[in-house]
């Protein structure tokens, strides 16, 4: 059966910053399209914009049988149902603890672990070693820790390094706003070069210090694992990284939505 008849499933990772949406046959990613984060948007906006996206790739619609959204941007929650509902004529499946998991989350109250967490460590399980650690660098840094039978033990969540330089620059007056890269040395001869060494190598700092006391905590992991929009900024300075998995969220919200279909005999 040709790719353009088939029926696919449609992920949705509704993050703060930026939503993607990812159509995937079985396992396998074959196509994805990033929109910015919007809480006015409609399902009616949201169509008008991902129908063009799909017909340049020869889909439609109609190739879509399952909708699964791993979402942390619950204002856009409803206008993702009723895309789902109105378009795409499927009641989607939407990434909660209270879902049948294929692992333990082992937290007082795992209720309060996000989506995107929890499809992280998901696609973590599928893919890698265990125990692990998982590095989302987006508009929240967070770090979800596996243990040796791949289930969720905790984490730690810090502000991401774009929110950092939005903080910076709305307290001081006189700060530029500037773009976050890799400043060729630690030592700032100007303004512009002194924000860009404080952000990139304090982050670096971060990442490690965070790393280190995780593995003091809670013993040497098999597998750390990068993600997130600006990953592959700091990949080179994370002591011990196995991989930069920039779809680890999408493979994991596929692999906890065909653990639904097996759980529920289907």
């Amino acid at each position: 059966m040709s790719l353009f008849h088939k029926k696919l499933t449609l992920v949705i990772d509704a993050g703060n910053t930026n939503v993607v949406f990812a159509l995937a046959d079985g396992a396998r990613i074959v196509a994805e399209y990033r929109h910015e984060t919007n809480a006015r948007d409609t399902a009616d906006d949201l169509a008008v914009w991902l129908l063009p996206l799909l017909q340049l790739e020869k889909f439609s619609f109609a190739n879509i049988a399952a909708v699964v959204i791993a979402s942390v941007a619950p204002a856009l929650d409803y206008a993702l149902r009723q895309l789902s509902r109105k378009y795409l004529k499927c009641e989607p499946i939407f990434i909660t603890s209270n879902m049948k998991l294929p692992f333990a989350v082992k937290l007082p109250h795992p209720e309060q672990l996000g989506a995107d967490r929890l499809a992280n460590a998901a696609g973590a399980r599928t893919s890698y070693a265990c125990p692990a650690i998982i590095i989302d660098l987006g508009t929240a840094t967070t770090f979800d820790v596996l243990d040796g039978d791949g289930n969720y033990i905790g984490g730690a969540i810090a502000p991401g390094p774009q929110q950092s330089l939005r903080a910076l620059t709305d307290v001081a007056a006189k700060l530029p706003h500037i773009h976050i890269t890799r400043p060729v040395r630690a030592l700032g001869t100007d303004t512009v070069s002194a924000m860009q060494s404080g952000l990139f190598w304090g982050y670096v700092g971060l990442i490690d210090g965070i790393l280190k006391q995780l593995q003091h905590e809670n013993g040497m992991v098999v597998s750390i694992v990068a993600t997130g929009g600006l990953a592959k900024l700091f990949q080179d300075h994370i002591s011990g990284l196995t991989a930069l998995d920039p779809e680890i969220t999408i493979k994991g919200a596929l692999a906890l939505y065909e653990y639904q279909q097996v759980a529920n005999g289907k």
